[in-house]
């Protein structure tokens, strides 16, 4: 039995799709174990309610749940005006920059932030908008809203860090994330950021939560009263516990993406804000 070195969000644990999309089934009886032993027991106890039929999860139940679980994110990323925030953050590198730019949302989840910018028309007409996740469920259906939405922007299936997937070197690419980095473990941290580098990517941006003990305490009152899910809560308050500080980030940041500057700021603890809850990490490369 492996022991977690850091506790697990639900929302990792009971979907697993294999780098080349293939899906694998999910075997709730190994969840559990590895949640008893690192000590998570609740979250053991809402694997024991999910439906199960042959020893293996049902893909339709869990599905279903999944959907929901990221509607309620959808929804916290509009309270905190998170696609507005990243907006006004890339506007500055896309009008500077020559020809078109590819903005690339890696962990896209149902695309929220892409189909705002699409929809909002945010950058400008030179701007193609892609949004990418591993997870086929949350890509099909963020492709569904964006055809109902009319809007102009590609969801894609896959690993956006694979050569050749999502970027090519004809295009200016800046990559985004919202809430993706903290499911990453520190030592992975150089690696995500080499990746980009190697890609040749113009600039980054990826917001995750300022750790503090303010934002854990937010996290736990705010989901509690809003999320309906039993997983959006478990996960939600685990995610601010999760949460990288600013010198993690940095050092990452500079140990894998050295042609690049970088900042990060946490928010000083005497001063919270729920607005910046989310806070970036922001790489451009050097002229």
């Amino acid at each position: 039995m492996v022991i977690m070195s850091r506790p697990a969000e639900l929302t990792d644990l009971l979907w697993d799709w294999s780098p080349d999309g293939i899906r694998r089934p999910v075997r709730p009886d190994e969840v559990i174990a590895r949640l008893d032993a690192a000590g998570q027991h609740r979250a053991a106890r809402l694997v024991r309610r999910l439906p199960a039929a042959g020893g293996v999860l049902v893909e339709a139940e869990v599905d279903a749940l999944m959907l929901r679980v990221h509607h309620e994110l959808q929804r916290l990323g509009e309270e905190l005006q998170l696609a507005r925030r990243v907006a006004d953050a890339l506007r500055p590198w896309v009008r500077d920059a020559a020809g078109t730019v590819r903005v690339v949302d890696v962990g896209c989840g149902l695309g929220y932030v892409i189909r705002w910018l699409a929809a909002h028309r945010a950058l400008g007409p030179h701007v193609e908008l892609v949004g990418v996740d591993t997870n086929r469920l949350l890509i099909a259906r963020a492709a569904e809203l964006a055809a109902a939405e009319r809007l102009d922007c590609t969801f894609v299936a896959g690993d956006a860090l694979a050569p050749g997937r999502v970027i090519d070197s004809g295009t200016a690419t800046v990559m985004i994330s919202s809430g993706m980095v903290h499911h990453l473990a520190a030592g992975d941290l150089p690696g995500f950021f080499a990746a980009q580098q190697r890609l040749g990517v113009l600039a980054f941006a990826h917001w995750d939560i300022d750790p503090s003990p303010w934002s854990t305490v937010g996290a736990w009152v705010f989901h509690r009263g809003r999320m309906r899910e039993a997983v959006s809560r478990h996960d939600g308050v685990l995610s601010a516990r999760r949460a990288h500080p600013a010198a993690t980030l940095l050092a990452a940041a500079r140990a894998g993406a050295d042609e690049y500057h970088v900042s990060c700021a946490d928010t000083p603890a005497w001063r919270p804000s729920l607005v910046h809850v989310l806070r970036p990490i922001v790489g451009i490369r050097h002229r």
